[in-house]
Order: structure tokens, then sequence, then C-alpha cells
């Protein structure tokens, strides 16, 4: 066996744990055309029950980049996992809107802790050249997870009820945790990994299990790269939940699709951002192994991430449906590409100790922005839905994800201006 690439293993387990994640969570946006009916949800009522999800699924990034920089990966992702897959299996159980409410509230602040783990556990086990790449798998996860979910929860919602389709999906991540105790570790404490491993995973960086430091949020905020890496989050997070909630909706209204035939558009969008994600990841880390400056390498990938979503702007010219398919799966690839770098700057800019509390802010920032943007959308829809019109209204959505990674791209710019977290003991003086 081949000693020096286990991380590569581990990286494996955190893509499978980020596809189970946005399984999870698409459960509900591709049955809500059906549940619509069979609730009486207006697309208001609907968006306050995605509201739930992003406000709890904000509270929870907070608290657990905290929690998992104090107790360690592999508890606090154990922990986030096996609370998620409950939350997910009891959407089976409810009969209410406002029993949806409590499950996704649940679902919220379970999976918030996904990435803040995820990112975390890069930082740990890959050195700083190959985690934008590492990165970038894991979050494929969140494409193939959406594509999976298309792929099989309508056929269980047609052949077994809607509760199924939740019930089902929510077992895998039961499935994982055996995996996940079993195989994951510390690099030090890790038997399987090599002297060598070990050697390019510390890429002048500790991989000792150093005392964790207890540094406030406030110590943290009082820095210009946590609000670089804010404002990201902030203003681009919520596109990407837009797509994941939405899209179904979008082409039941436009296009006439019915539950039976979202499938293959939604595929098609959710494949190419699974080339979107390890490829944006890819081409930063070859640019930095060419010899560009880390920050060069990542601006300028995200840079040109930022102008493939653009052209989602054009939305209202287009009336082809796979025209829009291709338009919509571009942006979906180069959102997920942005995202690859944009978590990767968290480890490029602070020490490994502090990744997890500054991923979960970042999170927070995101999932603020994501508990907004619907409230707007809902209210959006309705009002061109009552002129007869709700087309109009996805036209000026999609003006406004097309703008809004180049702002954030030149807000991130100036903010952090180049500036890095190396004084861990400063930040404790501070805090203290």
């Amino acid at each position: 066996m081949d000693r020096s690439s286990y991380r590569w293993r581990i990286c494996a387990l955190l893509f499978f744990a980020t596809t189970i994640n946005y399984l999870d969570r698409q459960v509900l946006g591709l049955l809500k055309p059906a549940l619509a009916v069979q609730f009486s949800w207006t697309e208001t009522q609907y968006s306050y029950i995605v509201v739930i999800f992003t406000a709890c699924y904000a509270v929870g990034m907070l608290l657990s980049g905290k929690l998992v920089d104090r107790v360690g990966v592999k508890i606090g992702y154990g922990v986030c996992v096996l609370l998620w897959s409950i939350a997910a299996c009891g959407h089976a159980l409810v009969r209410s809107t406002f029993g949806f409410g409590v499950m996704r509230a649940l679902l919220g602040l379970s999976e918030s802790g996904s990435f803040p783990c995820a990112v975390k556990s890069v930082s740990e086990w890959f050195p700083r050249k190959e985690q934008a790449f590492a990165v970038g798998i894991l979050t494929s996860g969140t494409s193939i997870g959406a594509v999976v979910a298309p792929a099989t929860v309508p056929w269980l919602a047609a052949v077994y009820g809607w509760e199924a389709a939740f019930f089902v999906t929510g077992l895998t991540g039961f499935v994982w945790l055996g995996f996940w105790y079993f195989m994951y570790q510390a690099p030090l404490k890790h038997k399987k990994v090599s002297r060598e491993e070990l050697r390019l995973i510390d890429d002048g960086a500790s991989t000792h299990a150093a005392p964790q430091p207890r540094i406030s949020w406030f110590a943290l905020l009082k820095l210009r790269p946590t609000w670089a890496f804010f404002v990201g989050k902030l203003l681009t997070d919520p596109i990407w939940w837009f797509m994941l909630f939405w899209l179904p909706s979008y082409f039941n209204s436009r296009f006439n699709l019915d539950l039976k035939n979202l499938g293959l558009p939604l595929v098609i969008v959710y494949v190419a951002t699974s080339i979107g994600s390890v490829g944006g990841g890819w081409v930063s880390s070859k640019l930095i192994a060419r010899g560009w400056s880390v920050s060069k390498a990542r601006g300028t990938t995200m840079f040109g991430l930022a102008l493939l979503v653009t052209p989602i702007a054009f939305a209202p010219w287009i009336d082809n449906m796979w025209a829009m398919v291709g338009l919509l799966s571009l942006a979906a690839a180069a959102h997920q590409g942005w995202s690859a770098n944009l978590f990767t700057t968290a480890s490029d800019m602070f020490p490994k100790q502090l990744v997890g509390s500054v991923v979960g802010i970042g999170g927070l920032a995101g999932a603020l922005g994501a508990t907004l943007f619907p409230l707007f959308v809902g209210a959006v829809l309705d009002h061109f839905k009552l002129l007869g019109n709700i087309g109009a209204g996805y036209n000026v959505i999609f003006v406004i994800c097309g703008s809004a990674y180049l702002i954030a791209w030149l807000l991130m710019r100036v903010i952090r201006a180049s500036r890095t977290v190396t004084d861990v003991d400063g930040l404790q003086a501070d805090a203290s």
C-alpha cells in the first residue's frame, strides 16, 4: 500500500460528507412543487421555510467553527453528521408547514458544521500548494449531492411517497459515520501516515497537536482578512443557495416542467458545478506550483471565475430552455470554482488553529446573506406572479446574481490589502 498519499483518502471522506450534506438539504427544493400544492404554500411561505434553515445555519456556522477548533475535527464532524442525519429523516414525520420549519431549523444548525470541519481538516492534512485542489474536490461533493438528488428523489417520491425520499437520503449519513470513525485521525496520530507524507504535509507549519488557543470572535473581527472573507461569503453564498432552492421551481414555472421531467436539466447544471469546483481549485494550485504567489494565484483565478458568472444577467433575453440550462451551468460551475478558492483563502491568511473559527465567521456571513436573499426572492416572485409574469421576477434575480461576484472580488481586494495573520499569541493577548 502507498503510505505517502493517505491524505487523499481523507479527502475522499470529506467529499462524501459534503455530498451527503447537499443531498439532504436539496430534497425539499426538489419536492417543493408537489409539497406546495399539498400544503397550500405561497412563494412567500416557502421563503419562510428556506429562511428558517438559513438563519439556523448562520447561527450554527459561528458555533460550529469554535466547536471544531476546541474539540477537534473527528469529534466535531461526527457530531454534526449524526445530528443532521436525524433531522433529515425527521422531515418524513411532519405533516404541517410548522413541522417542516422545525426540521429545517434542526437541519440548518447541524449541517452548518460541515465546511468549518472540512476546511480545517484540509488545513491539517494538506500542504498549502495542494489545499485549493483538495478543497475543490471536497466542495465538488456539493455538486454531486445536487446531481444525485434530482436523479433519485423524484423517483423515490413517485414510487414510495415523499416521506421515503427524506428518509432514505437521511440514512446515508449513518453509513458515512462508520467509515469516519474507523478511518479518521490527526496526521501525527495516524498509523497509516508515513514520515514522508508528514514532511510533505508540514510545509512550514506545525502539524503537532499543540494546545488550542482560546481566541475570541471579537479579536478575529478586528482583522482585515477576517472581513475580506466575511464579505466574500456574504455576497456570493446567497446566489448558490438560490440555485439550490429555487431552480426546480424556476424550471417548473418558466418551462412547465413537472416533477418527473425536472431531473435532466438539473443534473446537467449540477454536473457542471462538479467540473467547476475541481477545475477552479486545480487552476490556482497549478499557478502556485509554477511560482505565482498564493495571493496572486487565488486573486487571478477568482477574478476569472467572477467574470464567468456575469452572463447569467442575460437570462431575460433567453427563451430556449436548453440555452438557459447552459447559462445556468456556466454560472453554477463558476460559483463552485470561486467557492473552492474562497474557502482556501481562510487557510492562506490564518494559522491552522484558527481556520475553523474564521470559516465559521465567514459561514455566518454567507448564511446571513442567504437568509435575507430568499425573503427578497419570495417577495419579488409573488409580486410578479400577481402581475401574471413570474418570469420577469426571475429575470430581476438573475441580474443580481450576475453582478454579485465581481462586486465581492473588488471589495475583498480593497479590504484584505494582502495581509496574513501569523501572531496567534498577540491575538490571545487581545482576547484576554
